[in-house]
């Protein structure tokens, strides 16, 4: 699972990295992203040859949903599942973005304690979720955009801490993952592979990032857990 995220690089650095135009005003640093809010994303233009940036909201509406509730169950997709599942299938198919991040959190739990771990790769470097997108109209005639992240089976660095990761891409899968004409979900469907662990950190991090309303960069700063917590978790 993936439900807390890190973007902590201004607007143009973003769009340097990922080679795309953008109509956003404004991106503020967030350290700490959480579903239903607006995210930015990566897609390509259909009929020119050029990455777009945008912002849409986090927690995927299909087209079909007869209201917006459903987002909060959506913000995640399994890539072994995905190509059967109706939320899922034709955005897999032919409506691919990518997800700007550079660190996401996950949790473990003794009693009611939770303690968040954030996840980094290449000691912080900007990275790429795969994520899917749709559009729902809603009651007043408006499109509302979405998207979902991809998740996969975890790697020896996100095991310790969850069972599940967000899928990271590999920087040369990103033209065929955005490519609409791309429309053979088993090719595509091959990218969602687990990050080489070797490129992976993960250390703990101030309970801060556990309430939404915290958005600061003490959200994602290494902390050292006492002598009791050590024991705690792992």
């Amino acid at each position: 699972m993936c439900g807390r995220y890190r973007l902590s690089r201004r607007k143009e650095l973003v769009e340097e990295y990922f080679g795309a135009s953008s109509d956003v005003m404004e991106w503020t640093p967030r350290y700490n992203i959480a579903p239903t809010q607006p995210v930015p994303v990566i897609q390509q233009n259909p009929k020119q040859p050029r990455r777009e940036l945008s912002l849409i909201r986090w927690g995927l509406i299909p087209s079909w949903a007869k209201d917006s509730s459903i987002s909060a169950q959506m913000i995640n997709a399994r890539s072994e599942t995905a190509a059967t599942k109706p939320a899922f299938r034709d955005p897999l198919a032919s409506r691919r973005c990518l997800v700007p991040a550079d660190g996401f959190y996950e949790w473990t739990r003794s009693g009611r304690a939770k303690q968040p771990y954030c996840f980094e790769v290449n000691h912080g470097e900007l990275f790429a979720f795969a994520g899917l997108w749709d559009r729902w109209k809603d009651p007043s005639g408006h499109w509302v955009k979405s998207c979902s992240i991809l998740t996969t089976a975890p790697n020896v660095v996100t095991s310790a801490i969850h069972d599940r990761m967000p899928v990271i891409l590999d920087r040369a899968d990103y033209d065929q993952w955005l490519d609409p004409g791309m429309t053979n979900v088993e090719a595509v469907s091959d990218m969602l592979r687990p990050c080489d662990a070797r490129i992976m950190r993960c250390y703990p991090v101030s309970t801060r990032v556990n309430h939404v309303g915290n958005d600061d960069v003490e959200c994602s700063t290494p902390v050292e857990l006492t002598e009791t917590q050590d024991r705690l978790f792992p």
